[in-house]
C-alpha cells in the first residue's frame, strides 16, 4: 500500500518512480551525515545552502511523481523560490539541526511536529497566493510554514493553541526578519475576526470539518487548505473554495496524516 503523502507526523517519503525504499533511504542517510558534519564544523557552515537545495530538488521530484493525486506536476515559482530560501534549520531542536533538510517531518516539542517539506510546498502552492495576499494560517508551530507563506505573501497572520511554542515561533520569526508575520495565541477553531477576511488560510491540524468561523472569513474568491479526518483515520487535504456569489465547493487532493486540531470547540 502507498504511503499517505506526510502533513505533521508521517514520516516516510512518498515513493518516486525508479528509487526504491532502501535506496531512498540510503540516500537521506548519507544527507544526514553530511549535515552533521556541516552543523558540527564551523568551517563547512555554508553547507547548509546545498543541502536546501538537495531538499528543495527532491521535494520537486516527489510533486512530479505525484501529480496523479494533486494534479500539479511541479510548483509555482514564488514557491519554489520561498523553499529556496527559508532556512529549515532555524525552525527545528539545536539537536536535530543536522537532519533539517531531510524530507520528512521532525519533532518540535510538546507532541507536535514540523511538517515534512513536500507537504509545506504542495499546500503552498495549492493557495495559489498573489504578492498582494493577505493569509491566515492556523497552527503555527515552529514558524516555518509562516515563514514560507510570508516570502510570497504581504502579510501572514498565524494563531498557535500551545503556549510555549507561540511564544518562541513568534520570537524566532521576527529575529529571522520575518515583520510581515503576526502570531497570536489562541484557538484557532475560531480564526482572527479582528484582522478578516483573508484571501487564503492554511490549516495545519487535522479538523472533522470545516470551521464555519474560518469560512466566514476566508474572502469570496479565496481558498482555504485543510486536512479533514479523525485522529489515526484516513484524512484528506482538501481544497475548499468561497466563490464570488459566496457559494462554497470542495475538492480532496491526497491522504495525508497530520496532529489533530485541539481546543475549546
Amino acid at each position: 500500500m502507498q504511503p499517505p503523502f506526510d502533513g505533521k507526523i508521517w514520516f516516510w517519503p512518498a515513493p518516486v518512480p525508479g528509487i526504491c525504499f532502501n535506496e531512498i533511504m540510503k540516500r537521506h542517510f548519507a544527507l544526514g551525515v553530511f549535515l552533521y558534519f556541516c552543523c558540527v564544523l564551523p568551517s563547512q557552515g555554508g553547507g547548509f545552502d546545498m543541502l536546501r537545495q538537495n531538499m528543495v530538488e527532491e521535494v520537486l521530484a516527489e510533486v512530479a511523481a505525484s501529480s496523479p493525486y494533486s494534479g500539479r506536476d511541479t510548483l509555482s515559482p514564488a514557491v519554489i523560490t520561498a523553499m529556496k530560501k527559508v532556512e529549515r534549520h532555524h525552525f527545528v531542536p539545536t539537536w536535530l539541526a543536522m537532519f533539517a533538510y531531510l524530507n520528512r517531518p521532525l519533532p518540535i516539542g510538546y507532541g507536535q511536529t514540523i511538517s515534512q517539506p513536500l507537504i509545506v510546498a504542495l499546500m503552498t502552492d495549492l493557495l495559489q497566493l498573489k504578492e498582494g495576499d493577505k493569509v491566515l494560517e492556523i497552527g503555527t508551530g515552529s514558524g516555518y510554514q509562516a515563514a514560507v507563506l510570508a516570502e510570497i505573501v504581504k502579510s501572514v497572520y498565524s494563531i498557535e493553541i500551545i503556549e510555549p511554542l507561540g511564544k518562541e515561533a513568534a520570537e524566532r520569526l521576527k529575529s529571522l526578519g520575518y515583520s510581515n508575520v503576526e502570531v497570536r495565541l489562541g484557538d484557532g477553531y475560531y480564526g482572527w475576526p479582528e484582522t478578516a477576511p483573508f484571501d487564503a488560510i492554511i490549516v495545519t491540524a487535522a479538523a472533522s470539518h470545516v470551521p464555519p468561523p474560518l469560512l466566514k472569513q476566508l474572502k469570496p474568491g479565496g481558498r482555504m487548505l485543510i486536512p479533514l479526518g479523525a485522529h489515526f483515520m484516513t484524512q484528506y487535504l482538501m481544497v475548499v473554495e468561497k466563490q464570488t456569489d459566496g457559494s462554497v465547493t470542495s475538492r480532496q487532493i491526497v491522504p495525508v496524516s497530520f496532529v489533530p486540531l485541539t481546543g475549546g470547540h
